[in-house]
């Protein structure tokens, strides 16, 4: 069952419709915060397709959400492929139907010393952090536009909001084109009916770090800002599902952050200092528990 669009496109501000009777595909939602969204999106009625390039996971998703009485599908994709990218979403569609909601979650984290990453891992983390979502939409978006309805959600990060990620920027520079092509996508589409969202997690606790590839043996951990809490994967799975419910275009899972926004946007050349200055007095803007 399709979402429609009833009220004046041009407002663009639409909240959406709830999730009940809704189909979502969710691509990189085997574990960690994509797991949990499926859950989520689940829970509040949703038709939901899992994919994710550990099929077990994905499996395991699927398990956890039948357990709660919910109804999901499990799929295997590899999103740095464009033939495994269609493949999934049309197989999606024949499963649960033509999709709603289109989140773009799979991503990859390594850590290291700008100098120290490789070409090859430059490319493979723009691959699968930024174009794999170019992909999915490419296949998704002319239906969407089509019918005059749908949702796009892509998942960015505060490393892609303000510099700080000294020891990831292949992962952040990834992120904040995530940022950029749905603040534009958003302009373009929701006009025709199409809503988008980005998901900004700040600091969240996953396992990611258990599986970050290190090419430096001298990096330590830099973060967004030492006044901000880590939240669960539970807690990041709600603030998106009640920031879509609402409307909302960016959707952090830290509102105080976007104070930190403000100032970098205020003045960049003053923030990049002042972020100098901390790192060299030890401040590295670990987040508290």
């Amino acid at each position: 069952m399709s979402m429609q669009n009833n009220e004046p496109a041009a407002a663009g501000r639409n909240p959406m419709p709830p999730f009940e009777h809704r189909t979502a595909l969710i691509y990189g939602s085997g574990r960690n915060i994509g797991r949990e969204i499926a859950r989520e999106f689940a829970r509040r009625g949703a038709r939901v397709a899992v994919a994710d390039i550990d099929l077990a996971a994905a499996n395991e998703t699927v398990r956890l959400i039948a357990e709660a009485g919910g109804d999901a599908t499990a799929l295997q994709c590899d999103v740095m492929s464009n033939e495994s990218v269609r493949e999934t979403a049309a197989e999606a569609e024949r499963r649960i139907g033509a999709i709603d909601i289109l989140m773009n979650n799979a991503g990859i984290l390594h850590s290291g010393n700008p100098e120290d990453f490789p070409m090859a891992e430059w490319e493979r983390m723009i691959s699968c952090n930024l174009l794999a979502m170019v992909r999915s939409i490419e296949f998704f978006m002319p239906k969407m536009i089509a019918r005059g309805s749908g949702y796009i959600v892509n998942t960015a990060s505060f490393a892609g909001l303000y510099p700080y990620a000294i020891n990831r920027i292949p992962y952040a520079v990834s992120k904040a084109g995530v940022l950029s092509l749905t603040e534009n996508l958003a302009i373009y589409l929701l006009p025709k009916g199409v809503r988008v969202s980005c998901l900004c997690p700040g600091p969240v606790m996953t396992d990611s770090p258990n599986s970050m590839k290190t090419f430096s043996g001298n990096v330590g951990l830099v973060g967004p800002g030492s006044h901000l809490r880590i939240k669960s994967q539970v807690e990041t799975a709600k603030i998106l599902a009640d920031g879509m419910c609402a409307g909302r275009i960016v959707i952090p899972t830290h509102e105080e952050g976007l104070e930190t926004l403000r100032q970098h946007a205020a003045s960049p050349d003053e923030f990049i200092r002042a972020k100098i200055e901390a790192f060299s007095r030890g401040d590295h803007g670990k987040p508290s528990l």
